[in-house]
């Protein structure tokens, strides 16, 4: 089992609060991500509940037992930290085994769990290198399997995959994702990229100032987020905004249009301006369009559709897919 729970968690550093006031359940087997900008709080969340910072009020429950004073070495979680933070003058097999060292299992059962990780993350033809001979996805595999082998009630995931470059990210976010549906073990994923969180969560935590902004599917916070914050932040590229006249004809203070929801053509539409930079990414094209009064747009259109910079173009949303907002931000529904 291992549900974790937080009621009414606040984290203070002297007067400064960072976690105002969250609370949040976390389903048994889950995989959830804790998303935001940077200095949002998400990673301090992390920390509380895996005991490395102590809580300044509210209480934290795994499996439904406080464990608010326990240390991190009693909670029974397991973290992966952004720095792999392997042992260099040992083998991969070492380093996967240390817990298990440090624990005084014995080594029938320390091989055999070992073995059981190493065939899971593919590292078996790997146990006997060292750090150095491996590649930066392999070491982030052998961190994850440190992990594994102490069979814990959830692992704690810090940006994990910051330090690997782009098609690392991608495989080893297929492979990380695999694991879970392997393993069924609840999941904590702390991350910046809501890419990541989209394709990888079964529930996505939007954090801004410490606050839980929306709780939900990535699909529930792509089309229904609760404020224009989710709404900028859940999507890619970012949803476009206008505010005035454009927002006052739907009855709302500002009103939002996703990229992907804007039509684009050279004769016609509702709203006029001219291509600035033109993105061609193969299958899609990103058009960053100046409208006259509003500043600019984001068009996502087919890859074959040839827009050049200085041309003259209508947008027109589709009215189905308009998100509208009050003057403090929330969602009308």
């Amino acid at each position: 089992m291992g549900s974790i729970t937080l009621e009414h968690v606040n984290k203070s550093f002297g007067g400064h609060q960072v976690i105002p006031d969250a609370s949040l359940e976390i389903e048994d087997g889950a995989f959830v991500v804790f998303v935001g900008p940077s200095g949002c709080g998400k990673s301090t969340l992390l920390r509380l509940i895996a005991g490395l910072e102590d809580t300044t009020s509210g209480i934290i429950r795994l499996d439904g037992e406080d464990v608010t004073q326990r240390g991190p070495a009693h909670r029974g979680l397991a973290m992966v930290f952004q720095s792999y933070a392997l042992y260099p003058h040992m083998t991969v097999r070492q380093n996967i085994a240390f817990p298990l060292k440090m624990a005084n299992t014995d080594k029938a059962t320390t091989e055999r769990k070992v073995d059981d990780a190493a065939r899971v993350l593919n590292l078996t033809d790997y146990l006997d290198r060292k750090p150095r001979q491996l590649s930066g996805g392999q070491r982030q595999r052998v961190a994850i399997g440190r992990a594994i082998v102490r069979q814990p009630k959830a692992f704690l995931f810090d940006e994990p995959l910051s330090n690997l470059d782009a098609a690392l990210r991608v495989n080893m976010r297929i492979e990380i994702t695999e694991l879970h549906q392997h393993l069924k073990t609840t999941m904590v994923y702390v991350t910046h990229d809501q890419v990541e969180a989209m394709t990888m969560a079964d529930k996505i935590v939007v954090l801004n100032a410490g606050r839980i902004e929306q709780y939900g599917t990535p699909m529930e916070l792509y089309r229904t987020p609760a404020n224009k914050f989710v709404a900028g932040f859940i999507g890619s590229p970012r949803m476009n905004f206008l505010e005035g006249a454009h927002a006052e004809k739907y009855r709302a203070a500002t009103i939002g249009v996703r990229p992907e929801h804007l039509r684009i053509s050279r004769e016609s539409g509702d709203w006029h301006g001219r291509v600035g930079v033109v993105e061609h990414l193969g299958s899609d094209t990103f058009l960053h369009v100046h409208m006259e009064g509003v500043g600019l747009q984001t068009v996502r259109t087919e890859g074959e559709k040839e827009f050049v910079p200085g041309d003259t173009v209508w947008l027109s949303p589709d009215p189905s897919r308009i998100y509208r907002f009050d003057q403090s931000g929330l969602a009308l529904r």
